[in-house]
C-alpha cells in the first residue's frame, strides 16, 4: 500500500565508510585501496516492541535486499508498506528510510558501489535502479524461496576461495536484477510525480557513464565540463548544477572528477598504457595537467599509484 508523503530535504549521501561506521563501528581496511567494493550481510535480529529504522537519506552505494516481515519504506514522495516479504533495490539517487515493524523480521542483503561493475555492464541502466523506477517487489512464498536460493549461492561464493568469485558474484547480482524486472510491477502502482531534478540528474549520470570504459589509446572522452553536459541536455549549466547537487549531494564537477579518477585508477592498474596515453584518453591535453589533477585527488602522482603507493589521506581516515 502506497501513501503520499511530502518531500524532505535529503542529507548528504552516506558513504560506504559511514555505513560501516554506523552499522558495525569499524571500517574495512581494504576500502581505501579498492576500485570496486562488494559485501554481503544478514539483517540484524529485531526485538519485539522496538521499531528499527534505517535513517532517511541517500546512500553512495547500491543495495539489493530480501526482507521477510512487515516493514514500511518511506520515499520522498510516497510510502510503501511491505506486508510479508519483499525484494528491494536501492540506488544512490533515491533517499529512503526503512522501518522494520515485525518482531520476526529477517533477511539478507548485498551492497556494492558503481565501480564494482565497471567494465562488466551498466548497472544503472536497469529500471529497478532508475530514480523513477520500481524499487520494491512484494514476493509470494514461492518467489521468496527462489530469491533465497540466489542469495544462498551468493553467500557460498562470497565465502569461497575461488579466484574469480567476484565475477560469479556480479552474475548473481544480475540474476537478482532480472528476477525483479520479470515481476509484474502492476501490483505496486507507484505514483510518478515527475520530479524534473531527478530526470536531469539521471540523464547527466547516464551521459557521463556512457563515455566509459576507455578501451583504446586513440579514444578520448568527449564530455568533461559541466557546460558541455548542459549543452547536451539543452539546459543552462546553472540549472544542471542545481539539479545534480539537489539529487546527489555533490557538484557536477565533483561527479565528473570522481569518474575520471576511477577510470584513471583502472587504466593505471589494469592496462599497459603509459601515463601520457591515459592522460590523452581522459581528455587532458597535457600530461602535466593530468598529473596535477590526479595528485590533487589522491595525494599521489599516477606513477606512484601504479607502483602501489599508499594514499596517506585515506590511510589517515581509516585509523
Amino acid at each position: 500500500m502506497l501513501k503520499n508523503k511530502t518531500m524532505e530535504n535529503p542529507e548528504n549521501p552516506e558513504s560506504l565508510e559511514e555505513f560501516y561506521k554506523r552499522k558495525f563501528n569499524w571500517i574495512p581496511e581494504s576500502i581505501a585501496g579498492e576500485i570496486g567494493h562488494f559485501n554481503l550481510f544478514r539483517l540484524e535480529p529485531y526485538f519485539e516492541g522496538k521499531l528499527k529504522a534505517v535513517p532517511y537519506r541517500r546512500r553512495d552505494f547500491y543495495k539489493v535486499m530480501l526482507v521477510k516481515g512487515a516493514s514500511t519504506v518511506h520515499y520522498a514522495d510516497r510510502i510503501y508498506e511491505v506486508k510479508k516479504q519483499a525484494l528491494s533495490f536501492s540506488n544512490p539517487l533515491v533517499p529512503y528510510k526503512w522501518d522494520h515493524l515485525s518482531a520476526e523480521t529477517q533477511g539478507i542483503y548485498c551492497i556494492f558501489n558503481p565501480h564494482f561493475f565497471m567494465n562488466f555492464g551498466q548497472i544503472q541502466q536497469y529500471e529497478v535502479f532508475h530514480p523513477n523506477g520500481t524499487h520494491i517487489f512484494e514476493l509470494s512464498d514461492d518467489e521468496t524461496e527462489e530469491v533465497e536460493k540466489i542469495f544462498e549461492k551468493m553467500q557460498n561464493e562470497f565465502n569461497s576461495e575461488y579466484k574469480y568469485k567476484y565475477d560469479s558474484l556480479r552474475a548473481l547480482v544480475f540474476e537478482l536484477i532480472h528476477f525483479g524486472m520479470k515481476l509484474q510491477p502492476a501490483q505496486i502502482q507507484m505514483a510518478q510525480h515527475g520530479n524534473a531534478s531527478l530526470r536531469i540528474a539521471s540523464i547527466f549520470l547516464e551521459l557521463l557513464e556512457r563515455q566509459f570504459p576507455v578501451d583504446d589509446t586513440h579514444q578520448t572522452i568527449g564530455l568533461r565540463a559541466p557546460a558541455e553536459f548542459a549543452d547536451q541536455l539543452n539546459i543552462h549549466v546553472n540549472h544542471l548544477n542545481r539539479a545534480v547537487k539537489e539529487m546527489t549531494g555533490k557538484t557536477t564537477s565533483q561527479l565528473i572528477a570522481d569518474r575520471l579518477i576511477q577510470e584513471a585508477k583502472i587504466l593505471l592498474k589494469q592496462s599497459s598504457w603509459n601515463v601520457s596515453e591515459i592522460a590523452y584518453s581522459l581528455g587532458f591535453t597535457e600530461v602535466t595537467h593530468f598529473n596535477n589533477f590526479f595528485k590533487k585527488h589522491l595525494d599521489l602522482n599516477p606513477t606512484q599509484f601504479r607502483k602501489g603507493g599508499i594514499n596517506p589521506r585515506k590511510s589517515e581516515n581509516n585509523r
